[in-house]
């Protein structure tokens, strides 16, 4: 087994290259992480490091064969418009077999109407003139320009840019590797939606040997997420007018320039203009010197990143700043003065202790003033808890609603949300226990941004692990929660429950939404979802009606889940759960079947990111 292991380690670049790469997944997915991906390089046996196994999942389903190769071929002759694509790659003094792969790399593509713009950022190293002359030589679709004075990648991207004759830009580094039909993907979008102007793709690794690794599966435009990392990277394509019209690459964000050239772009085209395509077009070269190998540091880039957020938020006339958090950028968003009265609704029936523990953190660790707490009394017949609540409507922050009507959760919380005074309301769950103290003020804040509908936030089990980071469609059927059981600090798939992002449902056992928001979706579905899922569809309503949701890892409560009510464990609950999942799937059928806030990459089985065995994208073209 050791001496496997050694062989395997020699393969993916040596020891040093090893760790860092252990590094950079601790960054981006915690322990978790590292425990399934050490599993599945070096050999674990788990059903999860199988189900992970991306080297046969390539083998699987991402290689070309003839007949796909000749599909390909054969809808690139039926464009009708069939757009020129300029390859940018600005360059200073690169590995010159990383060059070479990454300039064959657009040489090889199928889709033939392409140009490489190549703008040397004047490399000290003479044999790199030397090869960029050569295959400018041998190939008249390769422009080569020599810039005299070192400029950073800004000013050689523009130089690039100047020379591009292309209806559209693709940006390629300059030792990575563009995949066979990248550009193929890209011309085939286009003609799918001419009103496009951004694109993006998903994206590996690769390491100092070639071997590909850790695929990021991206979703589809997401701006929360956009805002904590730059998920849009590579591969990134953008109509050229669109990039002449902001003046090109800024300088002053070396490092992060890519991240500001997007910012600076859907400020004049926005999120609708923004296309996704589910597919590894882009393979990122991981060593030693690359961004893709992290830092263990706030670095430069990170730097220029805070300034571009920050910055665009300013020309947006958004009240917020962006924060570097070590893997990704947390934005704080300002609350206006004074601040809006937000009603949080508990429903509860007795519950006694789970009520002391739910009210009194509230009480003793929020520090958000301006709020009122409705209790919805359901039925309670125990004194000592009825004397409790008796006794906490004597606070002036304080109702408590009583309601004897059969159990309904959502005929619960809509009564209630009608008789609230708040600008805001808060769905509780009776289980929920304060963490975080600023939990309501950063939930909150986003609430009140525009276009924002529910806001979630992160919930823990008792034991620490994660309990809700966001909902996943179709998991299970219906719905499931975002790297459920995972550890602190709770990353998740490339940092997702640990960063703030739009996800399609969030849970209401603690969820925050503008009152009229609520109102104008007819709140929850108290007809057919009196107990499961309705949650999910009242954020489906939300985003149905154009809203986002939204989750903040950084409102951090407890959640032990299911103390009052139990699970669906007798017949009645199961057929009543039966119900409601087919009232799911026969309203929101297209959702469930590709939620835009995952990936068609990866799994509807399970709530940990694996990989999808099959992904639910066609691996030829597909007439329109």
């Amino acid at each position: 087994m050791g001496a496997v292991i050694a062989r395997r380690i020699h393969r993916a670049g040596g020891v040093r290259a090893v760790i860092r790469r252990i590094l950079e997944i601790q960054r981006n997915e915690g322990l978790e992480g590292i425990r399934s991906r050490v599993a599945e390089r070096f050999g674990g046996g788990t059903e999860a490091a199988r189900r992970n196994n991306y080297a046969a999942w390539i083998d699987q389903f991402d290689q070309l064969d003839d007949a796909t190769r000749g599909a390909m071929r054969e809808r690139i002759a039926g464009m009708q418009e069939a757009p020129l694509i300029s390859v940018l790659m600005p360059t200073y003094n690169p590995e010159l077999q990383w060059l070479r792969e990454a300039i064959e790399s657009v040489r090889n593509q199928l889709y033939p109407k392409w140009e490489l713009v190549i703008a040397d950022d004047a490399s000290t190293d003479p044999e790199v003139r030397t090869a960029l002359e050569a295959f400018a030589r041998d190939d008249d679709r390769i422009k080569v320009t020599l810039r005299q004075q070192n400029g950073h990648i800004s000013a050689a991207s523009n130089s690039a840019l100047a020379l591009a004759r292309g209806e559209w830009v693709a940006l390629l580094d300059q030792d990575d590797r563009l995949a066979e039909h990248a550009l193929f993907w890209v011309a085939d979008a286009i003609g799918r939606d001419p009103s496009i102007q951004l694109i993006y793709s998903d994206e590996d690794k690769i390491d100092e040997s070639g071997t590909r690794h850790d695929p990021y599966f991206k979703c589809a435009w997401n701006r929360d997420l956009f805002y904590s990392q730059n998920m849009f990277c590579h591969l990134g394509v953008y109509r050229k007018a669109l990039l002449d019209d902001i003046g090109g690459f800024r300088e002053g964000v070396e490092g992060a320039q890519d991240h500001d050239l997007v910012l600076r772009c859907i400020e004049k085209v926005g999120d609708a203009a923004i296309a996704h395509i589910p597919r590894v077009l882009y393979h990122w070269r991981v060593h030693s010197g690359s961004t893709a190998a992290g830092a263990d540091a706030k670095s430069y880039a990170a730097s220029a990143g805070e300034r571009a957020l920050s910055e665009h938020f300013s020309r947006t006339g958004i009240a917020a700043s962006a924060e570097w958090v070590g893997h990704g950028y947390r934005v704080r968003y300002a609350l206006p003065s004074p601040q809006p009265l937000v009603s949080l609704i508990i429903p509860t029936r007795n519950a006694l202790e789970l009520m002391r523990t739910c009210i009194g953190s509230i009480l003793a660790r929020t520090t958000y003033s301006n709020y009122e707490i409705i209790i919805v009394d359901n039925g309670s017949d125990d004194p000592a808890a009825l004397e409790y609540f008796a006794s906490l409507a004597q606070d002036a922050r304080i109702r408590v609603l009583r309601d004897d009507s059969p159990f309904n959760y959502s005929a619960l919380n809509n009564r209630a949300v009608e008789m609230a005074r708040g600008v805001l309301v808060g769905l509780l769950n009776n289980d929920i226990e304060v963490s975080s103290p600023d939990w309501l003020s950063d939930m909150v804040s986003i609430a009140l941004q525009p276009g924002v509908g529910a806001v979630g936030a992160k919930l823990l089990y008792p034991d620490g692990t994660l309990q809700h980071g966001g909902i996943v469609l179709g998991i299970g059927g219906v719905a499931g929660h975002a790297s459920k059981h995972v550890r602190a600090p709770h990353r998740g798939y490339f940092g997702r429950t640990s960063l703030i992002s739009s996800w399609s449902a969030v849970t209401a056992a603690c969820l925050v939404v503008k009152r009229e928001a609520y109102l104008a979706v007819g709140g929850l579905n108290e007809s057919d979802l009196t107990v499961a899922f309705n949650d999910v569809d009242f954020c489906l309503k939300l985003k149905a009606a154009g809203y986002r949701n939204v989750l903040t890892p950084y409102a951090e409560l407890y959640h032990h889940e299911s103390a009052t009510r139990g699970y669906e464990d007798n017949p009645e609950k199961r057929a009543r759960f039966r119900t409601e999942s087919d009232y799911m799937r026969r309203e929101w059928t297209d959702w469930l079947k590709n939620d835009p806030a995952y990936s068609p990459n990866l799994t509807l089985q399970h709530e940990d990111f694996s990989l999808a065995w099959p992904p639910r994208v066609s691996r030829l073209p597909i007439d329109r």
